[in-house]
This record gives structure tokens, sequence and C-alpha cells, in this order.
């Protein structure tokens, strides 16, 4: 259903607004170097600091842009259910192919609360649901035995895992055997061990940048080529890591910036790379982009 590198997009501002020109090239771009699909409104996509109408705005535009090309699958998590329900029921509504949905963030549920709040968004919207479990931002963590339950719902389909922890992969593999259940990495440095173990995919910070060699990493390991996908690799694995060398996504739209695809604006509290990142950032894009 989903597969391969799928960017988690920025959204591009100018002057503090959203720079919807810069974004449709952004997507023109995604598409034209091979990405699977595309993911506005998540973690990259400074979700946490856009206005409920930002929101819909860039949901709305990545689906129109999109025109069917590639699936859209929009971000639509919050640590309210209720918030949570209206954002997916607008994705739904404007033509997004599926939701992300990432756990509730601060309130820190327990596995009980975690579940009966994916099961009341399963009940509430028929919408495909990625379910997003990224436990170093939302202080909260969806344990294999949760994720094994909720995929048995019509609407659950699949989900993000951003833990790094490899061993999941086949923990939700064991556990929902039979079901056309989709693992997409979270986690760009432990994607191809995630591949490998039996996932799809990547929701990816660093395909903003560089969506050709990401795409190519990818398609490398779907067709059993890991030769081929470890030598990509090799070349990305600084750069992973360099997209985090300050907060995310400032050197993701740095990177943009420089190569003229958009600003470098990002939103406080995040702030633009200091200059010794940016040092760190240019040195992880040369060596990335070394043929």
């Amino acid at each position: 259903m989903f597969h391969g590198s799928i960017p988690a997009l920025v959204t591009p501002f100018k002057n503090g607004a959203f720079d919807r020109s810069a974004y449709a090239n952004l997507i023109e771009r995604q598409i034209e170097h091979g990405s699977g699909a595309l993911v506005p409104c998540g973690t990259t996509g400074e979700s946490a600091t856009l206005s409920h109408t930002e929101h819909e705005q860039v949901v709305e535009a990545c689906v129109a842009v999109a025109a069917g090309r590639v699936p859209v699958i929009a971000g639509a998590g919050s640590n309210s259910t209720q918030e949570a329900i209206e954002l997916v029921q607008h994705a739904k509504q404007v033509g997004a192919d599926a939701a992300l949905v990432i756990c509730p963030y601060y309130n820190k549920p327990d596995q009980a609360g975690l579940e009966a709040h994916f099961r009341a968004i399963n009940d509430a919207v028929a919408l495909p649901i990625l379910v997003y479990n990224v436990p170093g931002r939302t202080a909260c963590d969806l344990m294999p035995e949760t994720v094994i339950r909720l995929a048995a719902l019509p609407n659950i389909v699949g989900i993000k895992d951003a833990t790094g922890d490899l061993g999941r992969v086949s923990d939700h593999a064991a556990g929902t055997e039979g079901a056309q259940f989709v693992q997409l990495s979270g986690d760009d440095p432990s994607a191809l061990g995630h591949r490998s173990l039996g996932g799809t995919g990547c929701i990816s910070v660093t395909a903003n940048v560089l969506p050709d060699v990401c795409a190519a990493m990818q398609a490398a390991a779907s067709a059993g080529d890991y030769v081929t996908a470890q030598r990509l690799e090799r070349r990305l694995i600084g750069l992973h890591r360099a997209m985090f060398s300050s907060p995310s996504p400032g050197p993701a739209k740095y990177l943009l910036s420089q190569l003229g695809l958009c600003t470098d604006e990002v939103r406080l509290p995040i702030l633009p790379p200091d200059a010794a990142a940016r040092d760190l950032i240019d040195q992880a894009m040369a060596t990335a982009t070394q043929l």
C-alpha cells in the first residue's frame, strides 16, 4: 500500500507565512525523483506550530499538487482525541489517501488509553490510518502488543515506527501475520535495517534534501540488491545524522535554502542551525552527493 522513500515534507515559510508556491515546487521535485508517497504536516512539517487553518491549507495544497500521482498521507495527530478525529475527517474530505496519527503527546496515556485513542479514531472516520510511534517526542511508547491489537481494526493499516528498535519489526510482523500491515521506518539511520527485517519503506527527513538517492536506496532494497542499497546508505548516513545536528527541520530547511528551493525560515521555538551545525551539515551533504 505504502512503500519506498516517503518524505516527511517541510512546510516552507516566506515572511512568516506558508509559501504555497515553494511547497508545490518541493512536491514536484519529490515526485520527479521517485518518492513513493508524501507526508504533509508531520513533525518535520512543523505541525506543532501551524494554526488549524494553516494545517488544513498545507494538506489541501499537497493533495492538489500531487493530483493522484502518488499517495498523500496527511499528518493528523493531536494529544486530544477529538481534535485528531477532526483532522482525520478533514484529510478524508480533501482527498488524502491516509492519515498519519501520532501517539498523544504530553498527556502520557498508558497502553489502555493509547488503544482507546486509536480505536476512537478508527471508529469515527473511514480512512486508512498509520499509527505513529515516536516516544522521544511524545513521552509515551506504543508497545508491540498494543500495535497488534490495533492492527485488527479495519482502518488501522500500518505504523510509522521511529523508535529505532529493529526488533519491533519482527514483533509486529509475527503478531499480524496474514494481514497486510504496513511497517514504515521513521528513523533514517536504521531504515535499511528496518527494511531488511520486513519493512516497506521510510518516512524520511533526509528525503527532503536528496529524494533521488533515498528513493534509489529503497528501490535497491525492494529489488533485493542489498549491495547497492548498502553503498547508497553509506553515502547517506552522515547526512541522516546531520539532519538532527540542530533541532529539526532547521538543517533540512537550511540545505533546501542552499539549493534555492525555499527559505530557511523555521518557527519559534525552533531556530535555524548555528555556524558550527551548518559546517557539519555542509560536510555531510558534500559526502552524500559524491558519485
